[in-house]
């Protein structure tokens, strides 16, 4: 699948002779943030970042998002940071989507183009910038880790999506298929970022409940979305969110492949206060 296609949002403004009616919609079961929404207006900046600006997708809050953060990146030609996380608890995944960056590490560089993705451990020490000349864009997600005795904390990783290992769903016929960049089974992580790809009219044949929160980014395509009771219409640059056990299936589209970056989280037990 040429990296080219991913979508990323470019920003700018609707002019004042557009409709405003859209597909945003915010209930307390799933969220779902059109591409058109966003524009230059409901950016944010953030500390210690140059020459970026951030379209914040999803933050903890309550009748929310629980568990994560997610932003797109948009990095300038020159800018970036040597102080990019401000939360020691904070663990994070980049995967770029646009452009390329350097991302560096304990002090070893690594170029990152689309199709990028790397884990940064709780107190990683990093940095970003980009050193090219065009701007870059990526997704970064965050989570506060939830260590448990016993269990060693993860550690950093450089990779690819040409890289991962990708697995088919049984009795699909390679129409719905995951890429992962961690082993499920490996319990020292508590959420995974994947890529999820069906093929023009692969589905999810029942309506997923389950504990994991999602946050869902339409890579490319199209499709019709089950989220929760409604069926709504979705395409590359769309952003979705689902609390935990809101049902979820899908029919995908075409003409092409129909790919999303997912967020969830796993390997932990429920908190009980």
């Amino acid at each position: 699948m040429p990296k080219s296609s991913y979508y990323a949002p470019t920003g700018g403004l609707p002019p004042q002779t557009h409709l405003l009616t859209d597909r945003a919609m915010f209930t307390t079961a799933y969220a779902v943030i059109p591409k058109g929404t966003m524009t230059d207006i409901v950016t944010s900046n953030l500390p210690f970042w140059d020459q970026t600006r951030a379209w914040v997708l999803a933050r903890p809050l309550s009748g929310f998002a629980e568990t994560f953060s997610q932003y797109i990146m948009e990095v300038s030609p020159g800018g970036g940071s040597t102080n990019p996380e401000t939360d020691p608890d904070a663990q994070g995944v980049i995967f770029v989507v646009d452009g390329a960056v350097t991302l560096t590490i304990a002090g070893v560089a690594y170029e990152m183009a689309s199709g990028g993705y790397a884990y940064l451990p709780p107190g990683c020490d990093w940095q970003l910038q980009n050193n090219s000349d065009v701007t870059a864009r990526f997704h970064w997600v965050r989570k506060r880790y939830q260590a448990v005795n016993g269990i060693a904390k993860p550690v950093a990783f450089v990779s690819d999506e040409g890289a991962a290992t990708t697995v088919a769903m049984p009795g699909t016929d390679d129409k719905w298929q995951t890429t992962r960049f961690v082993d499920p089974g490996d319990m020292r992580h508590d959420m995974h970022v994947n890529i999820v790809t069906f093929q023009p009219g692969a589905v999810i044949p029942f309506a997923e409940t389950h504990v994991m929160e999602h946050g869902l980014y339409v890579l490319e395509g199209k499709a019709v979305y089950r989220l929760n009771q409604d069926w709504v219409e979705v395409e590359a640059g769309d952003f979705m969110w689902l609390r935990a056990f809101c049902p979820q299936a899908c029919y995908a589209g075409g003409p092409g492949p129909f790919r999303y970056l997912l967020y969830k989280d796993v390997n932990r037990h429920m908190p009980l206060g």
